[in-house]
């Protein structure tokens, strides 16, 4: 059940990072919104450890997952217009 439960939060992560980032640089799909949101609450949950903002063992939670997805379509579209 846990793993369900990340997949959800990570979509929900996902699509309101997409909606809070401007851009049309940004990787669509349910999959790839999936992906975004997951590997984004891992960014916040591993940045915020090294910042002390949470112990280790404890994860983000919705809004750190938000965030880090944030960071993460902003790093893409960096690439993409680099590459471009």
């Amino acid at each position: 059940m846990g793993i369900i439960w990340t997949v959800i939060i990570g979509f929900v992560a996902g699509v309101v990072a997409k909606f809070l980032t401007p851009g049309s640089n940004e990787p669509s799909g349910f999959i790839l919104t999936t992906i975004l949101g997951i590997i984004g609450a891992v960014v916040a949950t591993y940045l915020g450890q090294a910042m002390g903002f949470y112990r280790p063992g404890e994860g983000a939670g919705f809004i750190g997952a938000v965030v880090g997805a944030v960071i993460l379509l902003v790093a893409w579209s960096m690439i993409s217009r680099r590459n471009a």
